[in-house]
């Protein structure tokens, strides 16, 4: 049976966290509000306290806890709830962040769930009473949630959205996986030349011939060639259609104007133009040209660009070296970037001038016969977390206001798990 509850009356415990002070290492992890996005907690941002101070035991997290971030403009209103503890350590959350607790692991699962459905609203849960913005956690008690009542219906709908996530978290981690291969690959073969040469053995460790490249200013693999980036991609530089052509209803084409779209390999569409002026095709580079500089994506469909953003596609075919030329280049924007030599945007003319080496025929044959295939998964995957996430926003609030029960989707998840087993081929 599904009830619509209070959220003061879900929750045992609350409170805000502390204000610590911070230690190079401990056993004592600190959350803050960077841990917190796409309702997932990210131990990268966080940092630690003295093993020696002591905190009242309720601010230690438990297993269930949900944190939401307290402060902020754009930050606020962020959930997360805590899966695990890593071993050998405490976690508390600095002042920033908001505990819930409830009576046990599901109850909070679920309530995890129905609070992330409706992140959007809870950003705007704020008094303005101070500089940063403070949230309002009594708006927060005072939202009504559908909720399942009894444990055991707890127990199948937090299953059944966790194990959505847990294959949209697979995916990830397969093409990160991918993606570090393929790095590793292109700089095995492009940067230090160690490609196979004709005996299989690395190119330049075993003494393979190296010229003197003047516009470099480094040696490079005998016949291989400089090249503008020109020379090896089609540029499309973007150009924004006017302003009174945008629209969310879907008239026109998919828009983009720059990288604020961006996600981990495709963008997220929110806005349409009915005047198009400059294309990307489905499966071009997505390069933002604006601050910052270098940024990906992949177009996931035909789409209009506008001024932050190019498109490119490869001449010779080879999507995934082209790809590998561009995160290289990235780098050395980035490390630009760190002496101070900030790239606010690149011009069509910089952009089409890059110099890039283009490797022999053989070699750039043998990198993508590997290295396509790996591509081309990460794509497929991506495309199937998007769809993941489609159907667990669609099955969130269906699930928790009783609109469809766990009979009603057994049969859909029986099919995504099919679906899932073929890409483990």
């Amino acid at each position: 049976m599904i009830n619509w509850r209070r959220v003061d009356k879900i929750i045992t415990y609350h409170s805000k966290g502390v204000t610590p002070k911070y230690v190079d290492k401990s056993s004592i992890i600190v959350l803050n509000q960077k841990c917190i996005r796409n309702n997932k907690i990210d131990y990268s941002f966080a940092q630690y306290i003295d093993d020696n101070k002591v905190y009242n035991e309720d601010k230690i997290l438990k297993v269930g806890d949900i944190l939401i971030n307290s402060t902020g403009q754009g930050t606020a209103g962020r959930i997360a709830m805590v899966d695990f503890i890593p071993e050998g350590f405490q976690i508390i959350v600095d002042s920033h962040i908001l505990i819930l607790r409830t009576n046990n692991f599901y109850e909070s699962k679920c309530l995890n769930y129905s609070l992330f459905s409706i992140e959007a609203k809870l950003q705007t849960f704020m008094d303005g009473s101070t500089g940063q913005g403070e949230f309002d956690k009594i708006r927060l008690f005072n939202v009504h949630v559908g909720y399942p009542k009894d444990n055991i219906s707890q127990q199948k709908i937090a299953k059944i959205l966790s194990d959505l996530d847990s294959k949209i978290e697979l995916n990830n981690k397969i093409n990160a996986e991918l993606d570090a291969m393929s790095k590793t690959l292109y700089d095995y073969w492009f940067v230090q030349f160690d490609f196979p040469d004709k005996n299989g053995k690395p190119y330049k460790s075993s003494g393979g011939k190296m010229v003197w490249n003047g516009e470099l200013k480094r040696e490079i693999p005998e016949g291989w060639e400089v090249k503008e980036l020109s020379d090896i991609a089609n540029i499309t530089m973007g150009q924004s259609p006017p302003g009174e052509t945008y629209n969310e209803e879907g008239i026109g084409a998919i828009f983009y104007q720059g990288c604020t779209d961006f996600g981990k390999r495709f963008p997220t569409i929110r806005k349409f133009t009915s005047s198009p002026t400059r294309y990307a095709r489905q499966g071009e580079i997505l390069l933002s040209v604006r601050a910052p500089v270098g940024t990906m994506n992949i177009a996931k469909e035909d789409c209009c660009i506008g001024r932050g953003l190019a498109s490119l596609n490869s001449k010779d075919n080879s999507i995934s070296y082209l790809f590998g030329v561009m995160v290289n280049l990235k780098q050395i924007f980035d490390r630009r970037n760190v002496d101070g030599t900030t790239f606010g945007s690149i011009t069509k003319d910089d952009l089409f001038s890059l110099k890039v080496i283009k490797p022999s025929k053989i070699v750039l044959e043998k990198f993508n016969s590997i290295i396509n295939p790996c591509f081309q998964k990460q794509n497929k995957l991506s495309v199937e977390n998007i769809e993941l996430a489609s159907l667990r926003d669609w099955l969130l609030p269906m699930l928790m206001n009783g609109q469809v029960t766990v009979g009603d989707v057994e049969e859909k998840l029986g099919m995504v798990a099919e679906k899932g087993d073929g890409h483990g081929n």
